[in-house]
């Protein structure tokens, strides 16, 4: 499988037979323009979108007809589960509500937790069940922040965590960058690159974060 980090909470994720999945695509112009990455153009057989804001479902981007996602669902032969949460942490009554999703790819389950703005519950974690590979927004305001996502990586405990949704100097929105998480986490290392190509039998024995470089 290759995973590329496209940026925000952007990622493509090509499995072994070629089945494209792309989670959360930006609108570039959304918002004024406050997200200044490239657009999102890979032509994808399925498209995640945690929620409906710009920034997250901008899927008339993206080359092909993807099948678009937003709860339980399946794209070719990989089977996904969405679940229902919130954006905020008052229930949703801010912001709205968010859609995490935990699906397997060439052996490795995932989890996208999209924009989580929460602690998640017992019953979200089970229903979202074993992680490997978790993609975890870092950046605070709209989803938790550092403190709250180093919560939610020892309440699933997965085996890596590639951060998401942070600030860079092409992200315009009040975010915090990513250091103020990363110095929470052991087993840190910056990649320098977009995209990593991993297997079930490369992943990492204890818990270890990557961080890559914004590809768009």
């Amino acid at each position: 499988m290759k995973i590329r980090w496209n940026g925000h909470a952007s990622f493509t994720i090509t499995a072994s037979d070629g089945t494209v999945l792309v989670t959360d695509p930006y609108d570039p112009s959304g918002y004024g323009g406050v997200l200044k990455y490239d657009q999102v153009s890979d032509r994808a057989d399925g498209a995640l979108v945690s929620h409906n804001h710009a920034d997250h479902n901008y899927v008339k981007g993206l080359s092909g007809s993807p099948k678009i996602i937003k709860g339980d669902g399946h794209v070719r032969e990989i089977k996904i589960k969405g679940i229902p949460t919130h954006h905020d942490e008052s229930g949703g009554s801010q912001r709205g509500n968010n859609v995490v999703f935990s699906f397997a790819v060439d052996g490795i389950k995932i989890c996208f937790l999209g924009d989580l703005g929460h602690q998640l519950s017992q019953k979200h974690i089970e229903a979202i069940g074993p992680v490997d590979l978790l993609l975890l927004p870092v950046g605070g305001t709209y989803t938790v922040d550092g403190d709250g996502a180093a919560g939610v990586a020892k309440a699933l405990g997965p085996k890596l965590i590639i951060p998401m949704h942070f600030k860079t100097s092409k992200c315009n929105l009040p975010l915090a960058g990513v250091d103020g998480f990363l110095s929470k986490m052991k087993g840190v290392k910056h990649l320098n690159r977009t995209e990593i190509d991993i297997s079930a039998q490369n992943m990492p024995e204890t818990q270890e974060v990557w961080l890559l470089d914004h590809a768009c």
